[in-house]
C-alpha cells in the first residue's frame, strides 16, 4: 500500500526559516492536527521536538496526549471532553456556551472571532466570557483569533482583522488589569500571517502548512524557500507488456499505441491518492505516467521500477485535482508507513 517518507533536512531547513522569522524557537508553535497534516504525527513530533519547538497545536485529546512527552504546550483546538488532563494542555473555548462543557480548574485560550465567522466568541462577548472562566476557577492563558484571508494579498481582511484583534488585545489588558488577574498570551498568526507580518509581536505564532514546505498564497514576491518534507512512494505488483491497441484499468480509458512496458503498483484512492478519472494526465517527476484510472488499490504506470516516487511536491497533484497541498497531504492514509530520510 505505498509508504511516505519524510526529509528530516528539508523539515529542519523549513523550522530554520519559519523559527527566524518569528524571532526565535520559543515563538513558534507547530500544528500537528490531523496527523500532522498527514505526515504522521509521532514521527513529525519526535523530529520537531528534536529541532528544539517545545509548542505544539492539535485538534483532539487523543492528539495530545499522544503527543504529550514531547512537548511542554500543547493547544487543543476542537474538544472539550477532557477526560484525561494534564499541566501542559491547554483547552480552546470556541463559543460562549461551551464554558459549561468544561471541567474547572484546566487552562483555556478564548477563541475570538474577528472577521472569519467560523469559531469564537464576539469581541464584545470577551468580559462576561473571562467572568465566567474565573467563576470556574479556569486559568485563562491565551486569547486568539485566526485569519480568513493572510493568503490573500488582493483582499484586505488581513488588515481588518489585525485591528479587531489589536483592539481584543487592548481590551483584554483592561480587564486583567481591573480584575487583577495575569494578561494571557496572544497569538494569530498562522503560515500565511507569519510570513506576512513585518514582525511578530505576539506571544507566539501557530504554523501549519509551511512546516511541511508549502505557502498557500497569491504574493508574486518575497515568499519563504521552504522545501516539501513529504514523498509518496509505491511498490510494484506485476509488470506486463501492453500491446498496441490493448487497453488497462476499468473502462479501458488509457490504450496503447505501440508495444509498451506497464505495471502496477499497490497504492490507490482506498490509501488517499485521490481517484484520477483517466481523463487527468499526471506524470511524475521522474517523468513517467499514470495510465488510465486510478483504482482503490492500483495504479498502472509505464514503469517496470520495483518502486516509483508519485510525488515529492504535491502542487501539480494540487493543481491537477482543482484543490490546495492541504488536501492532498491530509486524505492520505493513516495506515501508511513512514521512514525517515
Amino acid at each position: 500500500m505505498g509508504k511516505i517518507t519524510l526529509n528530516k533536512k528539508n523539515l529542519f531547513h523549513n523550522l530554520n526559516l519559519i523559527s527566524q522569522k518569528a524571532g526565535c524557537k520559543e515563538k513558534v508553535s507547530v500544528a500537528l492536527k490531523d496527523n500532522a497534516y498527514g505526515h504522521g504525527l509521532l514521527e513529525i513530533s519526535q523530529l520537531i521536538s528534536e529541532f528544539g519547538i517545545k509548542k505544539a497545536v492539535v485538534r483532539t485529546l487523543d492528539e495530545a496526549v499522544k503527543i504529550k512527552d514531547f512537548f511542554r504546550y500543547i493547544l487543543i483546538l476542537t474538544d472539550n471532553n477532557i477526560t484525561t488532563y494534564c499541566d501542559h494542555f491547554h483547552i480552546a473555548l470556541n463559543s460562549f456556551e461551551d464554558i459549561e462543557l468544561l471541567t474547572n480548574n484546566i487552562k483555556v485560550h478564548i477563541k475570538v472571532d474577528t472577521g472569519m465567522h467560523r469559531n469564537g466568541i464576539l469581541p464584545e462577548e470577551l468580559e462576561k466570557t473571562i467572568l465566567k472562566l474565573l467563576e470556574k476557577n479556569i486559568n485563562i492563558t491565551g486569547i486568539f483569533t485566526h485569519h480568513k484571508s493572510a493568503d490573500n494579498y488582493l483582499s484586505d481582511d488581513f488588515n481588518k482583522q489585525n485591528i479587531v484583534f489589536s483592539k481584543v488585545k487592548n481590551e483584554t489588558k483592561r480587564i486583567c488589569k481591573k480584575l487583577s488577574i495575569d494578561i494571557p498570551s496572544f497569538h494569530s498568526s498562522n503560515s500565511s500571517a507569519l510570513f506576512r507580518h513585518e514582525s511578530i509581536n505576539e506571544s507566539f505564532a501557530r504554523v501549519g502548512i509551511a512546516t511541511y514546505g508549502y505557502l498557500e498564497s497569491n504574493a508574486n514576491k518575497g515568499l519563504p524557500d521552504l522545501k516539501p518534507v513529504m514523498s509518496l512512494w509505491t511498490s510494484k505488483i506485476s509488470s506486463r507488456i501492453l500491446k498496441k491497441g490493448e487497453s488497462v484499468g476499468y473502462g479501458g480509458i488509457f490504450t496503447a499505441k505501440e508495444d509498451m512496458n506497464i505495471s502496477t503498483y499497490d497504492i490507490g484512492y482506498g490509501d488517499g491518492f485521490l481517484r484520477l478519472n483517466g481523463n487527468q494526465h499526471y506524470m511524475t517527476s521522474k517523468g513517467f505516467k499514470v495510465l488510465g484510472r486510478v483504482s482503490m488499490d492500483y495504479i498502472a504506470i509505464n514503469s517496470i521500477d520495483k518502486e516509483v516516487c508519485l510525488f515529492d511536491d504535491v502542487k501539480q497533484l494540487a493543481k491537477l485535482h482543482n484543490t490546495i497541498s492541504y488536501e492532498i497531504v491530509t486524505t492520505l492514509s493513516r495506515d501508511l508507513k513512514k521512514e525517515i530520510v
